[in-house]
């Protein structure tokens, strides 16, 4: 395989399979291989905590592009193979094995991985994480009715797969380290909505824990043991305590590494003919002036194509506001923005906070920082027009209901 225009791709989510189809509908008509350890073809992950996970979509809705696409695009898959180095000198990603694949541009877009309890009784059978679809299946199986379904985190992993179990009859306490479930994320008027759908729906919601110990017996757990003396009985544990970017093939190659793979607007690395998309990267946003790590959908389906603009040479820069969603029993939420804790003066509602159906704004003195729409439709490109715009609104006029959105946009 001649090294001149091979372009390689480590990595088997939505980011990968995406590049691979940027690159071939940008130009790019040489040598084209995705490198993936895992042993399914590039898959989107949201579902695994959302509609598959709830049985409401089925296995084959998950893939990123039929089997057949990648043989008629000439996509080479090397799935069920792990990249163990790059060297950056020769410009080959080294395999498992000592196979070497040369590259003429590279695109890490490895992920990121769950990060581990390291408590006593972690090890134990049953004790759940989410990040790949044979995790999502195993969930699945464990969520049954009157199953007693322990979560331990109450981040948008921990809330998803608690409203999943829940959906399923299991019985569902979840261990929430700080006061409120993503209070840190959203603060503490939005936070409480959450907490309180939960609540509705007959989950145990403990704020303050302190996870000592998982208890087994024969090996697979059997319970939670809280700082406070508290054992909780489980049939399953899940953890969901936030996720790690896969960075060590970076950093031993001598990449720039902080809080993931460090790139510039047009994610390039800071190795020539290196790029990074999706969760490992820690891009420049332009925008925003400041580099940002986005660990959502958004950002993998749609970094992708200036990654491989960039690869081909054109003028691309990647300046789309972060964007998630998340589904929960009967409550539909798409976030848009960027407003980080202690970044934000306060939060304006529109619409309905006690009944389920609003709008919240992120506002810095009178521009909005962001927003986010609950059981509100069709509002999410308004909300980003208004940030873009970095209009100044008065408070008054973006809580009334009355007052179309749109003609906040000056």
């Amino acid at each position: 395989m001649s090294p001149d225009n091979n372009f390689v791709i480590v990595g088997g989510g939505l980011a990968a399979g995406k590049a691979a189809e940027a690159l071939r509908e940008h130009g790019h008509r040489g040598p084209l291989v995705i490198i993936a350890d895992e042993r399914e073809r590039p898959y989107i992950r949201p579902p695994l905590s959302k509609g598959y996970l709830l049985g409401k979509e089925e296995r084959d809705s998950i893939f990123v592009h039929s089997e057949e696409w990648y043989a008629e695009n000439g996509v080479d898959l090397l799935l069920g193979t792990s990249a163990t180095a790059v060297d950056v000198r020769a410009k080959e990603v080294e395999l498992e094995g000592g196979r070497r694949v040369p590259y003429a541009k590279l695109l890490l877009a490895t992920g990121s991985s769950p990060r581990r309890l390291a408590i006593p009784g972690a090890d134990l059978d049953n004790v759940l994480y989410l990040r790949r679809v044979e995790d999502s299946e195993r969930l699945k199986a464990a969520f049954t009715k009157g199953a007693r379904i322990v979560v331990i985190g109450g981040g948008w992993i921990g809330l998803e797969t608690a409203a999943a179990a829940r959906t399923a009859g299991a019985e569902v306490t979840v261990l929430e380290h700080s006061e409120l479930p993503l209070l840190k994320v959203l603060g503490r008027e939005a936070a409480e909505v959450f907490a309180g759908l939960h609540q509705d729906h007959g989950v145990d919601l403990r704020p303050r824990a302190q996870v000592e110990s998982i208890t087994g017996t024969d090996g697979r757990a059997d319970g939670v043991r809280l700082a406070d003396g508290t054992r909780l009985d489980a049939d399953a544990v899940v953890v969901g305590i936030g996720i790690t970017p896969n960075v060590r093939l970076a950093q031993e190659a001598g990449l720039e590494v902080r809080d993931g793979i460090v790139t510039d607007e047009h994610l390039r690395t800071s190795v020539a003919d290196i790029y990074a998309a999706g969760d490992v990267a820690n891009a420049y946003h332009p925008r925003l002036g400041r580099h940002l790590r986005v660990e959502h959908w958004a950002n993998a389906l749609n970094q992708p194509l200036t990654a491989a603009r960039s690869m081909l040479g054109q003028d691309a820069v990647y300046e789309r506001l972060p964007y998630f969603y998340t589904d929960q029993y009967d409550l539909g939420m798409e976030y848009t923005g960027y407003a980080e804790p202690g970044g934000y003066d306060r939060v304006v509602f529109r619409g309905d906070v006690a009944g389920r159906q609003f709008i919240a704004f992120w506002m810095s003195k009178n521009r909005v920082l962001a927003g986010m729409s609950v059981n509100v439709w069709d509002v999410i490109d308004p909300i980003r027009s208004l940030i873009q715009s970095g209009a100044r609104i008065d408070d008054a006029r973006l809580s009334d209901p009355g007052v179309p959105l749109d003609s906040l946009v000056a």
